[in-house]
């Protein structure tokens, strides 16, 4: 396969953030998505600000100015929190200082990578007891939400509803977004989500209980979904990391093209 430019990988890749933050909501009832010109805006109808969030944005010098502040008047007149993702590639290039000077603020920034899955190797898929189940069931995907909802202090309840409300998409076998769950005694410890569209599988939400870090769960929990996704022909896999994960990422292939930042309105 020949590999992805820099430009081409910021294109799919944030085209795989807004499949990962709209296809549910396109689905459920009482949930809402605008896909325009400018940005696409999705909205869970939950107070969270995981799933209302705005990304892909293409905005001109002329209109950016209008359209950010069209995004946050509809999450202020709906009393929703959000926040704005912005990845390699969104337009203006100046979106960054937009976004800080109508008043939201850098939440974190982490690196976008990219991995060409034609050289993925499939690596320990086992570790130290861990079963790793991909989600077939409404009580595998409650398992996925509570270790989810675990990342935040103290845990988000909506999270888990979020998910309880997102089920009967999650659970259709035409959806493109796969979940896993790794189990140790039959205990839920570690999660992975995989978007897989056009060829790209974008990792989200490889998160393994502060009890069960540094085992390896985690480099099991980013393979198997690759592996699952290469099998259905998925060519180019996309994640966003941290620095300290980046290097357990480059050990599996992956390169670093940009950085991926969230925005949110101040407190």
């Amino acid at each position: 396969m020949q590999k992805r430019s820099i430009s081409e990988l910021m294109t799919v890749a944030t085209a795989n953030l807004a499949t990962h933050f709209t296809w549910v909501q396109h689905q459920t009832s009482g949930m809402y998505v605008n896909r325009s010109t400018n940005f696409v805006l999705t909205d869970c109808g939950l107070p969270c600000d995981t799933f209302n969030a705005v990304c892909q944005a293409s905005l001109t010098s002329e209109n950016a100015h209008q359209a950010i502040q069209s995004a946050i008047d509809y999450f202020a007149q709906n009393k929703r929190p959000f926040s704005w993702w912005l990845s390699p590639g969104d337009q203006p290039e100046n979106l960054a200082e937009l976004l800080l000077e109508v008043g939201l603020q850098e939440d974190y920034s982490e690196l976008a990578m990219a991995a060409d899955l034609s050289q993925l190797s499939r690596g320990d898929l086992a570790p130290n007891g861990l079963e790793i189940r991909r989600v077939q069931t409404a009580s595998q995907l409650q398992d996925f939400a509570r270790v989810i909802s675990v990342m935040w202090t103290p845990p988000d309840p909506e999270v888990v509803r979020f998910y309880q409300l997102a089920a009967p998409a999650i659970l259709r076998d035409d959806s493109p977004m796969w979940f896993y769950v790794g189990y140790v005694d039959n205990q839920p410890v570690v999660t992975g989500e995989v978007t897989v569209a056009d060829g790209v599988a974008g990792l989200y939400n490889i998160c393994a209980l502060p009890d069960f870090r540094q085992r390896g769960f985690g480099t099991a929990m980013t393979l198997r979904p690759l592996v699952d996704a290469k099998a259905n022909d998925c060519t180019t896999a996309i994640l966003q990391a941290t620095e300290a994960g980046a290097r357990v990422y480059k050990r599996l292939g992956f390169e670093s093209f940009g950085k991926i930042t969230e925005y949110k309105p101040t407190a």
